[in-house]
């Protein structure tokens, strides 16, 4: 990320850390509990570009605004947007204005995509009078017929002795 000449910094530390590098972010990431530093360090983490961004330490809310790109290849997703906020608690992203979504060769567009990260979901909603779009690729069929469940074993039913006990019924007289 770079500063714009003539661009005024506001450093609001501790609540607010802004303009932050990428290993200020990974940092934080660790911190907050988004990421373990194995992950921050092998790249099982979810990049995150755009023109500004802020984290609440706090709050444990990141906030991306202008030209968003989401980069999550553990999952295969590949994600634009005006502004994305990740909130890190709930495990889940939010992203709004004309979002697009990839993940391998399905898309999604909508003006907002709720991302729900430990269920793998996306809840998508248009703009109004509009429509949410998506393209799904639907896997090859195969020649094999799927193959059919084994069925459960089948519980024995229990034996009855040869010869039954006399039994003594009891009568009123």
């Amino acid at each position: 990320m770079v500063l714009q000449r003539g661009h005024k910094f506001r450093s609001r530390f501790p609540k607010r850390l802004r303009y932050l590098g990428a290993g200020v972010w990974a940092l934080f990431l660790v911190a907050a509990n988004l990421v373990t530093p194995s992950q921050a360090q092998s790249g099982g983490s979810i990049k995150l570009r755009a023109d500004v961004q802020e984290a609440d330490a706090n709050t444990g809310i990141i906030t991306a605004r202008g030209n968003v790109k989401i980069d999550y290849p553990e999952e295969a997703i590949y994600a634009t947007s005006a502004q994305a906020q990740y909130y890190s608690r709930e495990r889940r992203i939010i992203l709004t204005g004309n979002v697009f979504v990839q993940q391998e060769a399905n898309t999604l567009q909508a003006e907002v995509v709720t991302y729900l990260i430990d269920q793998g979901r996306f809840v998508a909603t248009p703009n109004a009078n509009e429509q949410v779009e998506s393209v799904y690729v639907l896997p090859e069929p195969t020649d094999e017929p799927a193959a059919a469940p084994e069925p459960e074993p089948l519980t024995p039913l229990p034996v009855l002795p040869e010869e039954l006990p006399d039994f003594a019924i009891p009568t009123d007289e």
